[in-house]
């Protein structure tokens, strides 16, 4: 699995790195000071997954990661690094394709883990951090009626599917929360996905608060 680390601090760039770099199935190709140098190497090296910070010089990484996902004609995922201060550019990644983040401070043995769920078309939405993120930011959105037209392709029960993942709900605590099997969720998280020509998970967090299904505030949003 070929990966870029892009972030402006060089502690942080081979501080990821060495931790990656310990895996057999894991190998940095490229690290990036900036989003533009970012957009060059990932354009050379053609990783499966890059870990990109957002407040970089040149090109903050919500450009980047927009410029390296609108050009890969390759299944590259984009994960968001922060310091979770809460930024709302993170929010705007997800908008723009990434399929989650991770926190800078992140334990060295779940970084690992971290990208190989990516990779394997999971989103990384740590339930107490997204709850967090989308509540604060989400209510500055107003609906999108074109959004929220796109419910109508949606069954009853794949738009309870929507909400709860919105909520930051796992597999298996949708299932519990629905009283369904995990692989029914997964079923019907994928048929969603096609319906809606969404990525990933991440998407169907940003959709369920731009189509209104979900509204920031209903419900616990964390600690």
């Amino acid at each position: 699995m070929r990966i870029v680390v892009v972030d402006d601090q060089e502690l942080v760039r081979s501080g990821f790195a060495m931790v990656l770099g310990v895996h057999d199935d894991l190998e940095v190709v490229g690290e990036a000071a900036t989003g533009t140098e970012a957009v060059r190497v990932v354009r050379a090296e053609r990783p499966d997954v890059v870990l990109m910070d957002i407040r970089m010089p040149e090109m903050d990484g919500l450009a980047a990661t927009a410029a390296v996902l609108d050009e890969a004609d390759w299944d590259l995922k984009v994960v968001i690094l922060t310091t979770f201060d809460p930024d709302e550019y993170v929010y705007e990644a997800l908008r723009a394709g990434a399929s989650g983040f991770v926190l800078k401070d992140i334990p060295p043995a779940d970084l690992a883990k971290a990208v190989r769920t990516v990779a394997d078309g999971g989103a990384l939405l740590a339930p107490s951090i997204t709850r967090r993120l989308i509540g604060r930011f989400a209510g500055r959105l107003a609906v999108d009626g074109a959004v929220a037209d796109r419910l109508d392709r949606l069954t009853e029960r794949e738009r309870e599917i929507v909400r709860a993942v919105a909520r930051g709900g796992t597999n298996a605590e949708v299932a519990d929360e629905l009283f369904i099997g995990v692989a029914t969720v997964k079923s019907h998280v994928s048929s969603v996905l096609t319906k809606l020509g969404l990525r990933d998970r991440a998407q169907v967090v940003v959709f369920a608060y731009e189509s209104g299904l979900v509204e920031p505030g209903g419900h616990d949003i964390g600690t």
